[in-house]
């Protein structure tokens, strides 16, 4: 289902767009795309492609849920943007005033920490630090979430810097409801989703599996296209829970463009806040593009980059860009806006592949700044090619010092038992006939075999194959010969930063204490 305006000249527009978008599909080997613009105040498209499961005639509907993963951080930082207005917090409150159990590993951030820094990625962790509580999908509970977040030593001094963080939005969003006394689901709900006639959009997975029209989740398992269960994150549900669809997302679009006035009158927030939101908070690097990357690209290459509040910004030929991206297991999605010409873009798929959204996005906001045309669609896909080359040749260049002919110190029984990381929990190394086995206690997906390397260090190779995320295991002995402590560390470096494995200390537990 298609909503267009009527107009030759946006028909010919669209006819383009559905050749790009269809073309993108086959590029990128993605099952399912749903594309809307909005231009003006008016939808002129909103409209899905493909199917909604790989090998399944279900057809992508503009109506069709995806899961919007970290888009989700602009509703939290809306409904905090509401309580700006109503008086209720100011942006630079201190976070332990209204949590006042909740810790930073450094004392000095946990008493200066504000509500502005849950938001903007500068609080000193490191990137994605923490996210194996909720990524895979965990059984820990919210609570569970914040409390192992003062476990977490930082990666850079308080403010210093950009890291791209997940756990602070779920701490806006407990902070919320502190304030408020609803759950932050209840919270956008009532106050968002509702006021906007966002009927479809939801956030929980319970109420994501009893809709009528929801894409599948698609990733490669060596090699291979698959279809993927739906994961459940809901226990940081306020940095990427939500389900959308594009029809939906046009609404939130256009009261975003309206700078929070809503249609027919009323406000969702402020001009105020409106601009506090689309306001440099972090400035963010602007990397080089890698070797070999095609020359095409630098036309993206920004001058300047930053982070507002759950927003990024940048600048795209002259013009300020306010956008953002998300990705869960199976999906990743974009929304783009031009404040200067009242353009929106969104696109969700329903495939791991990045490249997709952003060929069709920027192809689009070059048709409304009449830009040179640009195949994008070839750069992005000759960019994931290098991309993807450079990471195998990291892989390739690590097995290449391994010293095949070492051997373990002690025998495989030896390496069992229960390891505990202090804001993660238990992970469990078994020994079965002389091989071993590991599996992290609060993520049934992380369960998979140790094959040994070289020396101490195995690697874990995950049975759910669609994870891509293989990990060293590297066991450190004490004097005596028993084990001391066990550190990981991602095997390729495309494996995504959310499986920070580096970030555990996995030290021994006594036989018989209680799990955790």
């Amino acid at each position: 289902m298609a909503l267009l305006m009527a107009s030759s000249g946006l028909c010919a527009a669209q006819s383009d767009w559905d050749h790009l978008v269809e073309r993108t599909r086959k590029e990128f080997d993605v099952p399912g795309i749903a594309v809307a613009v909005v231009k003006d105040g008016h939808v002129v498209l909103a409209k899905g492609y493909g199917v909604r499961k790989l090998g399944a005639p279900a057809p992508v509907t503009a109506q069709s849920l995806f899961r919007i993963a970290s888009n989700t951080k602009a509703f939290t930082v809306a409904a905090l943007a509401m309580l700006v207005d109503e008086g209720r917090i100011r942006w630079d409150d201190r976070v332990i005033d209204y949590l006042p159990g909740f810790q930073m590993y450094d004392p000095y951030v946990t008493r200066e920490l504000m509500i502005r820094d849950l938001l903007c990625h500068r609080s000193g962790l490191g990137l994605g630090a923490g996210d194996l509580m909720f990524w895979p999908s965990t059984d820990l509970t919210r609570d569970q979430i914040v409390r192992g977040i003062r476990f977490l030593k930082p990666a850079t001094s308080f403010r210093s810097g950009y890291a791209y963080d997940n756990l602070l939005y779920l701490v806006a969003g407990q902070l919320i409801a502190a304030v408020t006394g609803k759950s932050w689901d209840d919270f956008v709900k009532e106050r968002i989703f509702i006021p906007l006639g966002m009927t479809s959009t939801n956030a929980s997975t319970p109420e994501l599996l009893a809709s009528p029209d929801i894409t599948s989740p698609h990733a490669r398992a060596d090699g291979k296209l698959v279809s993927m269960p739906q994961a459940n994150h809901d226990n940081n549900a306020p940095a990427g829970s939500m389900n959308s669809s594009v029809t939906d997302l046009t609404k939130w679009i256009m009261v975003q463009l309206n700078h929070g006035e809503l249609p027919g009158g009323g406000r969702l927030f402020s001009t105020a806040q409106s601009r506090e939101m689309w306001s440099p908070q972090t400035i963010l690097p602007i990397a080089d593009l890698p070797p070999g990357a095609p020359a095409v690209l630098q036309a993206l290459q920004p001058n300047f980059n930053a982070y507002g509040l759950g927003w990024m910004l940048r600048d795209y030929r002259g013009r300020k860009t306010v956008f953002h991206t998300g990705s869960l297991a199976g999906y990743v999605s974009r929304v783009t806006m031009v404040p200067d010409l009242k353009l929106g873009v969104v696109v969700l798929t329903n495939q791991e592949e990045t490249g997709a959204h952003a060929a069709i996005t920027w192809t689009i906001l070059d048709h409304y700044l009449g830009a040179p045309e640009t195949d994008w669609v070839t750069a992005f896909h000759e960019l994931a090619k290098v991309e993807q080359a450079q990471g195998e040749a990291e892989v390739k260049k690590a097995a290449g010092k391994r010293n095949t002919n070492s051997r373990p110190s002690l025998p495989p029984a030896s390496y069992a038992g229960r390891y505990r990381d202090p804001w993660y929990g238990d992970v469990v190394v078994q020994e079965h006939g002389g091989k071993l086995a590991i599996s992290f206690a609060h993520t049934h997906q992380l369960s998979g075999d140790l094959e040994h390397w070289q020396y101490d260090t195995f690697v874990a190779r995950w049975h759910d194959r669609t994870l891509d995320a293989d990990a060293f295991v590297t066991f450190t002995l004490a004097a005596d010969g028993s084990i001391e402590a066990v550190k990981m560390a991602p095997v390729s470096p495309l494996t995504d930063f959310s499986f920070d494995f580096q970030d555990l200390a996995l030290r021994p537990v006594a036989a018989g204490t209680q799990p955790r």
